[in-house]
C-alpha cells in the first residue's frame, strides 16, 4: 500500500501544487513587484523604488483606516467571543431544542456580506431616521452598526468551534471538580477555560483576520461615509486602486503594507496564546 501511494503521489500532488502556483505564488510575486512600479497595466510598470511605500504611509487616510480597523477588530473580537462562549456554555446543557437553536444562531453565516450590509444599512437608516440622523451622518454610527452587523454575522460560527470545544473536555474532569466541591465559576476558570485553550486560539486567530481583512459589509453598509471616515483597510486600499487615476501603484504598496501588518498581528496572536496551551 505505501509502496503504491509512493508511485502515485505525484499524480495527486503535481497538479495541486501547479495550481497553488499558478493561484497564489505568481500573482504575490507580481503584486511585490508592482508596488515597486508605477503602473497603469502589468505591461507598462517602470520601476520607481520605494516611492509607492513613501506615499501610502505619508496618506493620513489610509492612517486613519488603519487605526479605525484595529479599533473595530479589539471590540468585534471581545464581542463576538464573549457572547459565542457564552452561547456554547448555554447550549452545551442538556436542555430541549439546543440543536435548533444552533441551527438558527448559525444562519447568518451563510448569509453573504454584501446582502447583509444592505440589509442591516436599512434598518439602521430606518431606526436613526427617528432622531433626525443617518449611519452616513457620523463615523461612529458607521463603527458600532458594522460592530452589530459583523457580531450577528460569525457569533454563531464560532459557537459551533466552542462547543466543539467543551464537548472535546473529558467528562471525568469535570465530575472529579464537582466532587471537589468546585463552584460553576471555579469550574470555568480552572477547568473549562484552560481545556479550551485551543478553540480559543482557532476563535481568536479567526476574529483578527476577519476583522482587519473586513471588505464588503463596510463597502454595503457605509462606503466608508462621511467622508472616508469609517473606511477600513481593505475598503481603503480598493478605493486607492480602483478610485484614483495614477495612484495604481500606491494600492498595490498599500496590499502589500496590509499583508505584513495581517499576517505579523496573526503571529503575535497565536504565539500569545498558544504559550497559554503549553502552560496547561
Amino acid at each position: 500500500m505505501e509502496k503504491a501511494i509512493r508511485r502515485y503521489l505525484p499524480i495527486f500532488v503535481v497538479p495541486t501544487f501547479a495550481a497553488f502556483v499558478i493561484g497564489f505564488i505568481v500573482p504575490f510575486a507580481m503584486g511585490i513587484w508592482l508596488s515597486l512600479c508605477n503602473f497603469t497595466t502589468v505591461t507598462d510598470a517602470t520601476f520607481t523604488g520605494l516611492e509607492n511605500y513613501a506615499l501610502a504611509l505619508q496618506d493620513t487616510i489610509f492612517q486613519h483606516a488603519f487605526w479605525f480597523t484595529a479599533l473595530f477588530t479589539v471590540v468585534s473580537l471581545v464581542v463576538i467571543n464573549l457572547i459565542a462562549f457564552a452561547l456554547a456554555l448555554g447550549l452545551t446543557k442538556r436542555l430541549r431544542g439546543t440543536n435548533v437553536f444552533r441551527t438558527i444562531f448559525f444562519m447568518p453565516n451563510l448569509i453573504g456580506g454584501i446582502v447583509l450590509g444592505y440589509i442591516w444599512q436599512l434598518i439602521f437608516n430606518g431606526i436613526l431616521a427617528g432622531y433626525s440622523q443617518a449611519l452616513a451622518l457620523n463615523q461612529w454610527y458607521g463603527f458600532v452598526g458594522l460592530v452589530i452587523l459583523v457580531s450577528w454575522q460569525q457569533i454563531g460560527y464560532m459557537m459551533i468551534i466552542y462547543i466543539a470545544g467543551l464537548q472535546a473536555i473529558p467528562t471525568d474532569v469535570m465530575e472529579a471538580a464537582q466532587v471537589d466541591g468546585a463552584s460553576s465559576w471555579r469550574r470555568l476558570r480552572g477547568v473549562i477555560i484552560p481545556m479550551m485553550m485551543p478553540a480559543i486560539t482557532i476563535c481568536t486567530f479567526l476574529s483578527v483576520t476577519n476583522g482587519f481583512k473586513l471588505f464588503d459589509q463596510n463597502l454595503s453598509l457605509t462606503a466608508g461615509a462621511p467622508a472616508k471616515l469609517s473606511e477600513m483597510l481593505a475598503l481603503n486600499i480598493y478605493n486607492t486602486f480602483y478610485g484614483r487615476t495614477g495612484w495604481e501603484g500606491v494600492g498595490q504598496a498599500k496590499a502589500v503594507i496590509f499583508f505584513i501588518l495581517v499576517v505579523a498581528i496573526g503571529l503575535i496572536q497565536l504565539r500569545a496564546t498558544r504559550s497559554k496551551e503549553v502552560q496547561q
